[in-house]
């Protein structure tokens, strides 16, 4: 690899450690304004807005100006929610601004390395992304909950310029200020990624053919007896993953007593047990047996119901990695066939999109249903109890729905299964 990959991929990683920072510092800055606690998962909801609202034509956008330009943009966008959010502006509505730069990110991200690279690196660069999009996820969130320690914030805001009064005076605003810095370091790199020379393409004359064309693509892989059943999964577990991290920061200052800083660490841990469970999945599972590990999405259900009997932390720690280990066990070869149907019926990018809008999707009807129901008065046990089973409801229909199709289409099946095979020998 060359050093223009490397630019790419500090790029990306300093984008993404800020992200997951900020959520951490906007949660922290609701808390100081005494928000109820239904309206912290809002941030999120508001945050994933644009990448559903937006999913038929940031693609376009993103090849309409070179990919390192669209970045350096969306990350100034970043830049002017957290801005915004230092002035006062309502946290939600400066975290669906930071979101729509996400969303507008996310194509060009993706994008830049197909451009750049030959195909014979792609895997190996596929592997980098992946790898510093988990690192970035523990030690943003990780950053985040350092930055509003009391310890740190104390020193934070010791800094005093002469003569200017920054109006910045709580360890959540002080978070926030660096986090702008993070995301301004992602912003630089931007200005030094390489032009490909790809021909970039004008934006559709009409916007309405943009969106047929995306839904075509939608009911494209929801009818493909593989590519919706590992749709199915992956839509489920992201808006599940979601939902998890605001239940893990209410469950532990209800059970454990923790602030959010202390939170903040355990959702660290989660993202951990991801990170083991896809290494295992990559080393073990094949492409065409991706299908057999659904039963595990089920157990995470269940296991994650334990967490109502968990008050030590030496119980805490072990639960939370293992249900992040299976979380990363059983998506990650989900989410590979999906990408592999998705590469065949409509294209790497536009099943990109597609899977973007339906994951984001059931962020916004699962993140949502969680808030109505803190809002609701129920309890925190309660809520997970109903979301554990949830889950392992949900996945025992996905693994009906495919015995379904194994028994009523089955030539199809073992004909989709078998060319999945061929292909992962291939590669």
């Amino acid at each position: 690899m060359n050093s223009g990959f490397y630019v790419i991929m500090a790029a990306q990683f300093f984008s993404s450690l800020a992200d997951n920072a900020l959520l951490v510092a906007s949660i922290a800055l609701l808390m100081q304004a005494d928000s109820p606690s239904w309206m912290t998962p809002y941030l999120k909801f508001f945050f994933v807005v644009s990448y559903v609202v937006l999913a038929p034509y940031v693609g376009a956008f993103a090849d309409r100006l070179p990919k390192g330009l669209v970045m350096f943009l969306s990350n100034t966008v970043k830049i002017t929610g957290c801005g915004l959010m230092l002035y006062q502006l309502n946290p939600l509505a400066a975290y669906a601004l930071v979101g729509l730069g996400a969303a507008a990110y996310s194509p060009a991200k993706y994008g830049i390395l197909t451009e750049y690279l030959p195909h014979s690196k792609l895997v190996v660069a596929n592997g980098w992304i992946e790898g510093l999009t988990v690192t970035s996820i523990i030690l943003g969130t990780v950053l985040g909950g350092v930055l509003i320690h009391e310890r740190v914030a104390h020193v934070l805001l010791s800094f005093d310029l002469p003569y200017v009064d920054s109006g910045i005076d709580t360890p959540a605003e002080a978070a926030i200020v660096v986090i702008a810095f993070v995301y301004l370091v992602a912003a630089v790199f931007n200005l030094f990624i390489p032009r490909t020379g790809v021909p970039l393409k004008p934006l559709p004359a009409h916007p309405l053919e943009s969106f047929r064309d995306f839904h075509r693509c939608v009911v494209s892989l929801w009818k493909d007896k593989l590519g919706q059943i590992s749709l199915a999964v992956t839509t489920l577990f992201w808006g599940a993953g979601a939902t998890l991290q605001f239940i893990v920061i209410e469950w532990s200052r209800v059970s454990l007593g923790y602030d959010l800083s202390r939170a903040s660490m355990l959702q660290g841990v989660c993202a951990l047990g991801i990170a083991l469970g896809a290494v295992l999945a990559a080393s073990r599972i094949r492409l065409d047996h991706s299908v057999r590990v659904i039963p595990l999405g089920i157990a995470m259900g269940l296991i994650v119901i334990l967490m109502n009997w968990a008050h030590s932390l030496w119980l805490v720690v072990p639960l939370i990695v293992l249900i992040g280990t299976l979380a990363g066990f059983f998506v990650v070869p989900m989410n590979a066939l999906l990408q592999h149907r998705g590469h065949h019926l409509v294209g790497a990018g536009r099943s990109i999109a597609v899977q973007n809008f339906n994951e984001n999707a059931s962020i916004l009807i699962l993140i949502a249903t969680y808030s109505l129901l803190i809002a609701a008065g129920l309890s925190i046990y309660w809520v997970i109890a109903l979301f554990g089973l949830f889950v392992a409801g949900t996945m025992t229909l996905v693994q009906l729905w495919f015995n379904h199709n194994r028994k009523m289409h089955g030539p199809e099946v073992e004909r989709l299964l078998a060319f999945a095979r061929a292909e992962d020998r291939h590669h």
